[in-house]
Formats: structure tokens, sequence, C-alpha cells
């Protein structure tokens, strides 16, 4: 089967003419057959080791693969250079807003950041003077950046509260190597199997002063929870415990784990539980799910949170157009990586302007995610549009709107064989001692002919994303 991969097309992932060529030669010369027994293959080993995950409103336990596919995403060195310096950058000016928010609001009287952002339901009054140690609040965040040219990237949404997918970054990794060893000893690709032992070393390096073998845990809601295969994954990776809040109490100013052997001190959780659950006594009183108490031995330094409590107020999409203009205020410098231009629809004329272009842009609500709570108007019907302008119109400050981009493609293995599918990449960016990635990220492709809707709720896949040295 010949595939005609066009230049134009082959730079928009900034890999050279010829390595893209070579890529190019290996998928002409790769029968569809084989291609698709391999991605069958990779379904049956997905199903044995249990990546799965649950979509919220679905029978309780009812699980799904995310398809995976087997064309992995080419990146160059240089282009990755860009991407993860405006990353690591743009977690960096968060951090230091955060800490700011919380403490002087200096962004706010400078006027940068309008002040009804402490109305927002995602920033904690608990949080309000307290010092998180290295002054870091977000320690994992993941990055949504889509690409649209050569050298052109555009950060989508910034993840900060509790971040998923990297899971499926390191298993979609030994998933090529497994089917294709091959083209691991043709290509020189990036390792990232190193990402669970520079987390462990970022959430040790965040432990309170003084503590010379801090013990980590990872907190997880349950079994029921859609992210539960990464929540069992990570721990076992990094060799900490995957507790659940009961397995956990307060005694003094310090956080147990229960053991066979007897209480064991907690210095850092790695929690992938909500703000809402995390403790009952500070903030939903009928969580089943956290540690009543933590959040007063938190706030008096007896336990590290990663990420820390409040960190929602600041990957809100309401608060995302603001980043521009925090990474000048904080670090001095030019953002790297470009935000994607934003209607505030709290703004009446910007709001008139969407409301007269429905049918061109996408709408989003600024606290949604996994694909739900969007209008992609180009795709729409007229009754959805009308329904959405209705949603809009009874609350406005809800939802924000931008431009349809014209995102990068990637050739991707579907029914009919070889075809361009919309792609998205989820760098993790890690912030402890210092601020890091690996040479690797989630990509996250839309299955659909088409469609712009990457996540894995609304029937996106995910490929593994190779940065070639």
């Amino acid at each position: 089967m010949q595939v005609k991969l066009p230049f134009d097309e082959m730079l928009v992932d900034g890999v050279a003419r010829d390595i893209y060529a070579a890529y190019a030669d290996w998928l002409s010369n790769t029968p569809p057959e084989q291609l698709e027994s391999k991605r069958q293959e990779a379904e049956l080993l997905f199903r044995r080791v249990g990546i799965t995950f649950n979509v919220y409103g679905e029978t309780a336990g009812k699980e799904r693969l995310i398809p995976f596919d087997v064309v992995p995403r080419l990146l160059a060195a240089r282009e990755w250079k860009l991407l993860s310096d405006g990353a690591m950058q743009r977690v960096r000016a968060l951090n230091m807003f955060l800490h700011d928010i919380y403490h002087s609001q200096d962004i706010l009287r400078a006027g940068l950041v309008p002040n009804s952002i402490l109305a927002h339901p995602q920033y904690r009054p608990e949080m309000i003077g307290v010092n998180v140690p290295g002054g870091v609040y977000a320690h994992i965040a993941g990055i949504d950046i889509v690409r649209t040219g050569e050298d052109q990237f555009y950060v989508l949404e910034d993840n900060l509260r509790t971040p998923s997918g990297v899971s499926y970054m390191l298993e979609d990794r030994r998933m090529m190597m497994r089917l294709f060893p091959e083209l691991f000893r043709k290509y020189s690709v990036a390792p990232v199997e190193h990402y669970p032992h520079m987390l462990l070393n970022n959430l040790r390096a965040v432990a309170q002063p003084g503590i010379q073998e801090p013990t980590v845990v990872l907190m997880t809601p349950g079994a029921y929870n859609s992210a539960y295969f990464e929540h069992a994954f990570i721990a076992q990776q990094m060799g900490v415990e995957l507790v659940e809040g009961q397995d956990l109490f307060v005694r003094g100013n310090a956080v147990y784990m229960r053991t066979t052997e007897g209480p064991k001190r907690v210095d850092v959780i790695y929690r992938r539980i909500d703000d809402e659950f995390i403790d009952p006594l500070n903030f939903n009183p009928d969580s089943m799910l956290g540690v009543p108490g933590l959040m007063t031995v938190y706030r008096n330094g007896g336990v590290t949170l990663a990420n820390a409590v409040g960190t929602g107020v600041a990957d809100d999409k309401s608060t995302y157009i603001h980043v521009p203009a925090m990474i000048r205020f904080y670090l001095g410098e030019e953002p790297i990586l470009n935000n994607v231009p934003t209607y505030q629809l709290s703004k009446p004329d910007e709001l008139q302007y969407v409301l007269d272009h429905l049918a061109e842009l996408v709408v989003k609500e600024v606290q949604g995610s996994g694909g739900y709570g969007m209008l992609v108007g180009p795709a729409a019907s007229r009754k959805e549009l009308d329904e959405f302008r209705l949603r809009i119109l009874s609350c406005p400050s809800n939802y924000i709107a931008q431009p349809t981009l014209a995102l990068s493609t990637c050739p991707t293995l579907v029914e009919q064989g070889l075809a361009p599918r919309h792609v998205d990449l989820r760098p993790f960016v890690l912030s402890g001692k210092s601020v890091s990635m690996v040479p690797g990220a989630l990509c996250r492709v839309a299955m659909k002919e088409g469609s712009l809707v990457v996540n894995s709720s609304q029937g996106g896949g995910t490929k593994d994303t190779w940065v070639l040295n």
C-alpha cells in the first residue's frame, strides 16, 4: 500500500525530510493487514494487563479500552525543545501565581488578573498564608498543546488539579517496543521510562525540611474511579503504597498509614482526589474518600500534598486567558508558547460576537473537562447551536470561546487503512527541587474523520510519541 505523505504535512511535526521519508517508506512497505494484526495484538495485551477506564455516567464497573494506534507520532529534538521550554516556563509562572494569590496578591493589585478570581469556586481560603515546601503547588502538570504549523504551537489548557494520562504515555511506549523492536533499532528515540523515578524524586524533594527518608504514598478514591488503573500503575512503578482514605489517619500533627507492622508516618501524599473530598471536616462533610483532619495537618506543615489544595483556580479556562500576562509579570519573559485566542463571554461585546458567529467557534465550559460541556460549532446541527445558545445566555460567564484551529494531523490506522487524523499532545511537567520533563508525551488522536475532539471519553485514542534525537 502506497502511503502519500506530502512534505508540508511531514514538516508539521518538525521532523527532517530524510527521517520522515524513511518513516513513510516503512509505512508504505508494511502491509495493512500486518498493521491491523499488530493493532489487535496490542488490544489483547492491553486488555490482559487491565489498561481500561470507566466513563462517568455509564454503568458502574463498565470499562473501556482506549483505542491505541500503532503508528507513532514523530517530533524532532529541536521542536521538542521549543515545546518543553514553553511548557516548563508556563508551569513556573503558574506556581508563582498560586503562591501569590494565597499570599500578597500582587498580580491582583497590578490589575493583570481580576479580583473576581477570589470568588472562584476552586479558590480555597483555607490556603491563605500557607507556605508549601519549595513554593510548589502544581507538582504534576499536564499541558495540552496543539500544533498548527512549523514552529507554531498553541496551549489549549493547563491541567493542574489531578492531571491524568501519563500511564498511557508509558504503556504505549512499552507496547511499541514489543510490537516493532526493529524500528527502535532504526531510529534514535528518546526514552520516557524513567518518568516514575523522576516523579518520585520530585515528590521526595517537597517533603518538610529535616526529613531524611520521606515516605511517599499515592492516594486514590478507589477501584471505581475512572483512572484507577493509572493510580495503581504509577504507585507500582514508583515503588510506593497505593492507599485510600480509610488507610490513613491523623494523630497529632502527623498523618499515618495503617500497615501490618503498625502505624507508619506519611510525609508526602500524591493525591488523585479532588479538593472537595479530601477532608470531610473541611470540605464535603459527606465524603467517605478523604481523611478527617488532613487539612489541619497540611496547613500546619505536618504533611505535603501533591498537587496542593487550591490549584484548581489556576487551571480554569477563565484563568487560562491570563497566563501570558503571568509569565511577563513573574518571570519577566515573553511566552514561548501561545494561547489560543480566547473570547470571554462575561464581556458583553465578546459575548455578542460569539453569539453572532457560534457556528464558526468552539465554546467550552470554563470548568469543563473530558470533552464534556463544549460545542464545536462547525460540526454542530442547527438544533445543537440553538440549544447551546440558550445555555450561554443563561450564564455567559460559565463559557469561553475560541476559533477552530488548523490542527496538525498524523497518519493513523483506521478501518479504511491509513488516514490523517487530528492529534494533540499532553506533556507532563514535574516540579520539585527543579522543573523537569521526560522527552515524551501522551499523544491523543481523534479517531473519527474530521473530528477535533481527542478526549478518550468522546472516542479518542492514543499514540506513542517519539522525540527523535
